[in-house]
């Protein structure tokens, strides 16, 4: 609302803050306007205790123009380009922050599952040939055609025979004749072992034989070492390869290396049933 009034306009104005009234109130907005004059008309509004707004109205030499500076606690104003980058590099920084430790946090989960499965893998393993070694029996499945002698126990660096005790999830139970074998798998090894009914020291061969079983495989290297009684009846160094096939040995150890180069833990099982035909000797050559 506006009125004139012998030259002197005044306007009520209502701003944030406050009401500001026309004329002499406790907040009002009054002015005078000039065409011509040094100073141009005054122009003065209060519109809350705390901000006051004043201003010069007016088309004189020296002041043309609306000028009103802002003061007080409840200013408003914006930001300055520097805080603007300012602000933008902290959030970037921030985020970059965020995003590696996401990164390296998902990286320690996943080297963890790798490392717990290959542990569960060798305790598989190990667990599975420590049993079948400790269950090995002095049975006879073959003979030996240089020597005549019942074959109970047969071992090279990369393969073993023997027979123990199948258990019932795997097949119908009763004597087993174990084959432990190293098989090439493009650059690397694989560990298999193939199960065969024994039956009156000989082998049955079955009408639908069953494949071998894969044990472990992305190998380096596999090797198998015996160990016997000496001459002097005292425990003797391991052998390569075990030359008294008719006797058990009384340990065995089981060594395995993965393709990246680390080492499973040694296995060594002793054969508590290495006495019943004897403990061979070790042969030294």
């Amino acid at each position: 609302m506006s009125a004139e009034r012998g030259g002197l306009v005044e306007r009520a104005i209502r701003v944030p803050g406050g009401q500001l009234v026309a004329g002499g109130a406790e907040r009002g907005v009054c002015g005078r306007m000039q065409g011509a004059g040094r100073g141009g008309g005054a122009l003065a509004v209060v519109g809350h205790p705390e901000r006051v707004v004043r201003g010069r109205l007016g088309g004189g030499r020296r002041g043309g123009g609306l000028r009103i500076p802002v003061a007080g606690r409840g200013t408003l104003r914006g930001f300055t380009l520097i805080e603007v980058l300012l602000a933008t590099a902290l959030l970037a920084a921030g985020l970059a922050l965020a995003f590696a430790t996401l990164r390296a946090a998902t990286a320690a989960a996943t080297r963890g599952e790798a490392i717990a499965a290959r542990s569960e893998r060798m305790r598989a393993v190990e667990g599975f040939l420590r049993a079948r070694l400790a269950a090995t029996r002095p049975v006879a499945f073959a003979l030996d055609a240089d020597s005549g002698l019942a074959q109970r126990f047969s071992g090279e660096p990369d393969r073993m025979r023997f027979v123990a005790d199948l258990p019932d999830y795997l097949g119908h139970g009763g004597p087993y004749l174990h084959e432990l074998a190293l098989e090439r798998d493009g650059d690397a090894l694989r560990l298999t072992v193939a199960l065969t009914v024994v039956q009156g020291g000989e082998v049955v061969e079955e009408p639908d034989p069953r494949a071998p079983e894969l044990l472990a495989e992305g190998l380096r290297m596999v090797r198998f070492r015996y160990r016997a009684m000496d001459a002097d009846n005292r425990l003797g160094e391991w052998q390569e390869q075990w030359r008294t096939p008719e006797a058990l040995p009384l340990q065995v150890e089981i060594d395995l290396q993965d393709a990246d180069g680390r080492d499973w833990p040694p296995l060594v099982v002793a054969l508590p049933l290495a006495g019943s035909y004897g403990a061979a000797p070790e042969i030294v050559h």
